[in-house]
């Protein structure tokens, strides 16, 4: 059987840091700092699966923050910056003369703000999240890229999780209610790890997006052609990351593969980051 990588650049570096129950201590304030990358992909999953035009290279950096308002509820942030380029691409514009660097687009992705509270603490940790994602991305008319949904996202989602001294495991819940006539979504997702040494974490993940398909966006042609943030893209990704700590600094790395997709690269993608909390 063909061995398949990928990982869905919608979620990866957010999956470093995001998705636990536990809140920050009033006062603190945690930062990561990431980059991800998919390069040269020119092969998307599909019911039957499909080849864009072009080949494209998707970079993201991106800053994810927590905030502890209280020593039981999170502020959440999420700031992406994108950058694109579809390599090979044959006459991309729709209108001559062709733009310089057309076939590239560098913009903020869709930006998201949110709230985590704690809702039980005894043994297992049990935590409410919603987070919404403003329609902050950017669409070049003649290359078809996309740096984010043309939409706003609310997600509320149900964590849970618990510590065993030197391993955990949490789990999260929700879905994805997206508007401008994009298609929900269903996700549940976990993880498992724990220290491989003094300063080193281990973990392992797997997370499912499931499309309801009950939206029917109306999307250019040439974003569907680059199949960037188009509608009804849902994944089965597992994967490892790992986190080197000193204190309140450390680094994080990961990648990703997955047992299925829709609309969504055929293609590994490697994220690398450093955080703080102060």
């Amino acid at each position: 059987m063909k061995k398949l990588t990928t990982i869905l650049f919608l979620f990866f570096t957010i999956l470093i840091v995001a998705q636990n129950p536990w809140t920050k201590d009033k006062g603190d304030l945690f930062i990561n700092l990431s980059y991800t990358t998919i390069s040269d992909y020119s092969e998307l999953f599909g019911d039957l699966d499909y080849t864009i035009s072009g080949s494209i290279t998707d970079q993201t950096y991106q800053i994810y923050g927590e905030y502890g308002f209280t020593n039981k509820t999170s502020l959440v942030f999420n700031i992406p910056f994108k950058s694109i380029d579809n390599n090979e691409i044959v006459n991309p514009c729709l209108i001559a003369p062709c733009p310089e660097s057309s076939n590239e687009k560098s913009s903020f992705g869709n930006v998201s703000l949110g709230i985590k509270h704690q809702l039980y603490n005894k043994g297992w940790v049990v935590a409410a999240q919603l987070i919404s994602e403003i329609n902050t991305g950017s669409y070049d008319e003649n290359s078809g890229i996309r740096t984010g949904y043309d939409a706003f996202t609310f997600t509320p989602q149900l964590l849970a999780g618990k510590s065993f001294g030197k391993t955990f495991f949490q789990s999260q819940i929700g879905f994805d209610i997206k508007t401008n006539n994009y298609s929900n979504n269903f996700k549940i997702g976990g993880e498992f790890g724990g220290k491989v040494s003094k300063n080193i974490w281990l973990i392992g993940y797997i997370d499912v997006v499931k499309s309801f398909e009950d939206g029917n966006v109306n999307l250019p042609s040439n974003n569907l052609l680059t199949g960037l943030y188009i509608n009804n893209q849902e994944y089965g990704a597992y994967g490892l990351k790992g986190i080197l700590q000193f204190y309140d600094i450390g680094m994080t790395a990961g990648f990703g593969s997955a047992f299925f997709g829709n609309n969504v690269p055929k293609k590994a993608a490697f994220s690398f980051g450093i955080f703080n909390t102060f």
